[in-house]
């Protein structure tokens, strides 16, 4: 293929040493002829077969592959089909974006949402990309110009909804396409899964793509999709011949915290007043109602919180969509109805006020905070009264009964998401089939370690009352009965006259409803939904009872500790982005670049994000590039964005040294094509460079070496560190391990307990994990 000869590499090879002469020649002072740098721009792009990692750098301005990006694109341009499953933010849309640049003919971009194709697009023609979209937001006259440019070969990327892709008209102008499309990228392909929480009819019928273009690869692309759905996707799709690419679901820069419900919104202040004063982020709730009073109540406490859900006007919706999109520090209070496919990179926290139906809609809903790789938050208060609602829901819907017993398992897994006390991030990655071993340091589990305490007798207590009166209250009357509380309704049942009445006088009102609600979490008592939520005893219940089983119950944390208290507790670093810092002249910077950004993105009506992420500003603020030259190493910075915006930032640069001087500049470094790792996972990685050893870090930083462990394989993973940088082995012992990974049996490859064993225990896991990471690494240079 054209795209990996040595003679095409070798070719942009030259050219860009051509370029950057060229830079050099004309570069004065920091300031170049702009009218040079776009003949040379245009002159990469038409000069010939183009490398994918060519593409990556001088396009999109990243220096380096993430994952399995590289293979997919390969696969890609070979004429493979593929199914990709790559957490949000992870790169999807490079996956087909690069090849849509390689491979002769237009790519085809299936998405469901308007509002998604038209951030996409934004952001692809701001990389200079030949990107449009066609939906009923076009007039006919724009419709049939981009047609045109269609049939004319004008064309990058097509973006194209489900609905309007399935028409003869649409389908009969693909079919006279020459050179045929590229390929067809099927966007959010969970939405054919009928078990999925964003199912799209019209997604059912994409098989007639196969059916109609049989050489024409396919990929199908999402970021949730647990076994059975990607199963689902593959029959329904006929994908049966696809390459599958499973690219992990971990989000290492989200912290994952759940909270008691007492007081759900005056909870949601205290964590994002304390957390994320002025910042974007996404509220969920399970009602229009209380999206509307939520959204509501927050203005009244100085927030700009827009409403969003499927029973406001669609214009109301796209007013409010645009105005979280486009401007600073909105927070959307939304139904599940929001937020499919947006682009934003800076949402800094996403909270939840209900309780969330399944794992997969909690996953993916959390999944758009921290695009940007900062950090972020996935904030949850739930209780008793969620769980209620929501099995009522299900007894009330009109699905059939294997439907309904799939979705009880659904909720139950939320259910013990919620209750875990081990590392959230490890239960919430099991239930998508991946494995981790230890803590993840970022979540509220790992912070602050729950403690349980032996529940044996409370539970009997609060089980015999739900015995003793009947089997047809909910948990406020049963707690009322428990501490002896002379109630109307106590009185009236008669409830003060049973064993059970005011036995439970040792416990507070909220540790027994933390019981009621653990004891429907775990199967001991069942919702009556439909006896208004009464608890009802379930056959588990039986041996607890009889005092055959016994209970441990955890101990809910602190209601109103932030995260913030937690992060310095155990070592950490507060769970928040950059954006104040301790030197004036650093915040001043800040704010100027921001500024500027505001200002260009105002001018063209984009969003701020798609002129620069944060992470680019950020790379500005820490290398203070002086001319072109050096603006294009930094992350994010292509060769279109460069023409287009280097100079207005090295202006803001300029303006900032002559008021402030130029501070001593680190040595460069070459970014990660992301930020890969979390913050508490870069101080750990900041203390192994300064030459401290995994245990001195986890003793300094009051952590546990697994978790420091963690860190530095996540670090091996990204290229950001070496094996042997990361432990002390000597060659034989890291030959000794490589060589019992590489034993084992085909159908496991890397799995790192029969490791352990067959070293006989030498190696602590986590050793073991760095080792694997690096051979993974080493592999992926193959």
């Amino acid at each position: 293929m054209a795209f990996c000869h040595e003679h095409a590499l070798e070719r942009m090879s030259r050219f860009w040493a051509s370029f950057l002469n060229t830079f050099h020649r004309n570069t004065e002072h920091g300031h170049f002829h702009k009218e040079t740098l776009t003949s040379d721009f245009r002159k990469m792009m038409s000069s010939g077969p183009l490398t994918p990692l060519n593409v990556l750098r001088r396009v999109f301005g990243y220096n380096a592959f993430r994952g399995q990006q590289a293979a997919i694109i390969d696969h890609l341009l070979t004429g493979g089909d593929a199914l990709v499953l790559m957490p949000t933010g992870g790169g999807k849309s490079l996956c087909y974006q690069i090849p849509a640049m390689i491979r002769p003919g237009v790519g085809v971009v299936v998405s469901p949402l308007i509002a998604l194709m038209h951030d996409q697009v934004q952001a692809l023609r701001q990389w200079g990309v030949k990107a449009v979209y066609l939906n009923s937001s076009l007039s006919s006259d724009q419709a049939r110009q981009v047609e045109n440019r269609l049939l004319a070969g004008d064309l990058d990327l097509i973006y194209v909804a489900p609905e309007r892709l399935l028409t003869e008209r649409f389908l009969g102008l693909l079919a006279r396409l020459q050179p045929a499309p590229a390929f067809f990228a099927i966007d959010e392909a969970h939405c054919v899964s009928q078990w999925g929480h964003d199912f799209r009819p019209e997604y059912v019928q994409l098989a007639v793509l196969h059916e109609r273009f049989p050489k024409i690869p396919r990929i199908a692309l999402t970021a949730t999709a647990d076994g059975p759905t990607r199963r689902e996707i593959i029959a329904r799709l006929k994908l049966e011949e696809a390459q599958q690419f499973i690219g992990g679901f971990d989000r290492p820069n989200l912290r994952y915290r759940v909270v008691p419900k007492e007081n759900g919104r005056r909870q949601l202040v205290e964590f994002v007043e304390q957390e994320h004063q002025g910042e974007a982020g996404i509220v969920y709730c399970l009602s229009r109602k209380k999206v509307d009073e939520t959204a509501a109540y927050l203005q009244t406490r100085g927030w700009e919180a827009l409403p969003y859900h499927a029973g406001m006007t669609a214009a109301a919706r796209t007013t409010n969509q645009d105005r979280f999109l486009r401007e600073e520090g909105v927070v959307m209070v939304a139904t599940i109805a929001f937020g499919m496919g947006i682009d934003k990179p800076n949402v800094r926290f996403v909270a939840h006020l209900d309780l969330p139906k399944s794992l997969e809609a909690y996953y993916q809903e959390t999944g758009r905070a921290g695009r940007d790789g900062l950090p972020a938050d996935a904030w949850l208060a739930y209780g008793l009264g969620d769980v209620v609602l929501l099995r009522r829901i299900l007894a009330e819907s009109e699905a059939d009964e294997e439907h309904k017993r799939v979705e009880q398992h659904k909720l139950e897994a939320m259910l013990g998401y919620c209750e875990t006390t081990v590392c959230r991030r490890r239960v919430l990655l099991t239930y998508f089939g991946e494995e981790r071993d230890g803590s993840c340091g970022n979540c509220d589990t790992c912070l602050e370690p729950v403690r349980t305490w032996d529940g044996t007798v409370a539970a009997q207590k609060a089980l015999s009352c739900v015995y003793r009166t009947g089997n047809r209250f909910g948990a406020a009357h049963l707690v009322d009965v428990l501490r002896g509380r002379d109630t109307e309704r106590v009185l009236r049942f008669g409830h003060n006259r049973v064993s059970t009445y005011g036995i439970g006088k040792d416990l507070e009102e909220g540790q027994w409803r933390s019981i009621y609600r653990q004891l429907v979490a775990t199967g001991l008592l069942a919702v009556d939904v439909e006896g208004h939520g009464g608890l009802q005893l379930t056959p588990a219940s039986r041996p607890v009872l009889r005092g055959e089983v016994p209970v441990r119950l955890r101990v809910d944390p602190q209601s109103r500790r932030s995260v913030a208290d937690m992060g310095m507790a155990s070592g950490t670093t507060p769970n928040r982005a950059v954006r104040t810092f301790n030197n004036p002249a650093d915040q001043a910077l800040w704010d100027a670049l921001k500024t500027r950004r505001r200002e260009l993105a105002d001018e063209q009506g984009v969003p701020a994000y798609v002129i620069f992420h944060d992470t680019t500003l950020l790379a500005m603020l820490e290398q203070r590039p002086v001319n072109l030259t050096e603006m294009a190493t930094l992350f994010g910075v292509g060769a279109r964005k460069l023409e287009s915006y280097g100079h207005a930032f090295l202006d803001v640069l300029d303006a900032h040294a002559e008021r402030y001087g130029r501070p001593e500049r680190p040595p460069p470094r070459v970014l990660p094509s992301a930020p890969s790792v979390n913050e508490t996972a870069e101080m750990t990685l900041s203390l192994l460079l300064q030459g401290q050893t995994p245990e001195a870090i986890a003793a300094h930083r009051n952590l546990k070496i697994s978790t420091i462990y963690g860190h530095l394989a996540r670090a091996i993973e990204h290229g950001e560190l070496t094996v042997t940088e990361a432990i002390n082995l000597e060659s034989a012992e890291l030959v000794a391990i490589e060589d019992a990974f590489r034993a084992l049996p085909s159908d496991s490859p890397y799995t790192l307990k029969p490791v352990f064993e067959v070293l006989g225990g030498r190696y602590e896991y986590g050793i073991l994990r760095c080792v694997r990471a690096g051979m993974g690494q080493a592999k992926n240079r193959e």
